[in-house]
């Protein structure tokens, strides 16, 4: 069995933590073994998973990965101490506030011959299947991407960009390389609004 840690209990982090502890028959997820999860506040057990500390799970010899689920400004330096104590790390997108940072941390894997995943689940849903279907061998003339969610608290998620990073990733995966041509934010405060635009090209403009 290979031993797991899950950091962070937000929405991802108890989505994990369910999955882990009823993995689906068949699955690869039967190989794994849940040894507690890592949180800044105290819960005690979450659905028969334990509580451990942070230093515990970097420590311990049985747990042999990571799965990060906390709030993307913490995602670095995470994903460093794991990675150093000699454990394989998933973590959720964005893996960084930077391209330089993420580079370091895809070297930093490379060197300890460990597995860094950046995890994007829309991407493997049938709906998104059949969406890259849909168009794939057809030139993208021009589209538009629209969606909303809740104002995020810029100290923890980072860049509003950040926020969308994945639709972004949507739209390279499904269109290729992208080049921003241009890009604005729209804040109103008092309405505790805010909105960014972003134009993209294709590589064949």
């Amino acid at each position: 069995m290979f031993g797991t840690v899950v950091v962070g209990v937000g929405i991802a982090g108890l989505a994990r933590i369910r999955d882990l502890m009823n993995p689906m028959p068949s699955s690869p997820s039967e190989h794994l073994k849940l040894f507690g999860f890592v949180s800044r506040r105290s819960f005690g057990n979450i659905n028969e998973a334990k509580q451990i500390s942070l230093e515990d799970a970097l420590r311990s010899k049985e747990i042999h990965a990571a799965f990060i689920s906390t709030e993307n400004k913490s995602h670095e330096e995470t994903i460093r101490m794991f990675l150093e104590a000699g454990k394989h790390v998933l973590v959720e997108y964005p893996m960084a506030l930077s391209a330089k940072a993420a580079h370091e941390l895809w070297e930093m894997a490379e060197q300890r011959d460990k597995v860094l995943h950046v995890e994007h689940i829309e991407l493997l849903t049938e709906e998104y299947k059949q969406l890259k279907k849909e168009v794939a061998g057809k030139d993208l003339v021009k589209g538009t991407l629209h969606f909303t969610g809740s104002v995020l608290d810029e100290n923890k998620a980072g860049f509003p960009a950040f926020s969308g990073i994945a639709r972004l990733t949507w739209l390279i995966d499904l269109f290729g390389d992208l080049t921003v041509t241009s890009a604005t934010r729209e804040k109103q405060k008092d309405k505790n609004y805010s909105r960014m635009t972003v134009h993209f090209q294709t590589a064949n403009k």
